[in-house]
């Protein structure tokens, strides 16, 4: 997961929320609130799928970190008056969301849905940490949100998640292996898409 580096663009959207935009937060907004369903339908997957009782107990922590999170947004919305009603999803956030979405129908294995959700949340806490780091030339104003989702807590918590992911690859087949990987190398595409539209590489589109 080394090339996760060349997603720190929250430096740059803490650049463009100073200068007065609102496109990126709403856009990450709508994006976990999408993201609630799919994590959800991880773990339904897991309830019926994983042989280890501890699989549920570290999804579900997940699920309520997520409440939390949507309230974070809120916070933050209010405090850089910015509206999160009303908000109109980008190309590249329904595309990514539509991928999420897929993921979600009962004909794909759990282990591929939980490597997709590891996958998503160790490239969020890894970008968050790259920022913490003493080059990383961090605004200040954006140094909760990355102290926030790039902790050592939310690392172990992704250490978790990862273990479970492993553990469940080791019992499939070679079919279903495949897929994951499959999904793993689709996840990093779409998160580079989404920090080029965070950038404004694709706003205009």
């Amino acid at each position: 997961m080394s090339s996760v580096k060349c997603y720190n663009s929250k430096e740059q959207e803490g650049e463009s929320f100073k200068n007065g935009s609102s496109v990126m937060m709403g856009q990450d907004y709508l994006f976990v609130r999408n993201f609630v369903p799919f994590v959800a339908s991880v773990l339904m997957k897991c309830a019926k799928e994983s042989d280890n009782e501890s699989d549920m107990e570290v999804i579900l922590a997940g699920m309520a970190s997520l409440h939390d999170e949507i309230a974070w947004f809120k916070k933050e919305a209010a405090k850089w008056d910015v509206q999160l009603t009303g908000i109109t999803p980008h190309k590249t956030n329904q595309n990514y969301c539509r991928f999420l979405e897929s993921l979600m129908q009962p004909d794909v294995d759990y282990a591929v849905a939980i490597t997709a959700f590891w996958t998503i949340e160790a490239v969020y806490q890894q970008s968050f940490a790259y920022c913490l780091e003493d080059d990383a030339k961090t605004p200040a104003e954006l140094r909760e949100a990355c102290e926030r989702w790039g902790s050592e807590g939310f690392g172990q918590y992704c250490s978790s998640l990862q273990e479970i992911a492993e553990r469940s690859l080791s019992k499939v087949s070679d079919d279903v292996k495949a897929k994951a990987e499959v999904t793993f190398l689709r996840f990093l595409e779409e998160e580079v898409e989404f920090w080029n539209m965070s950038e404004g590489h694709t706003l205009s589109e």
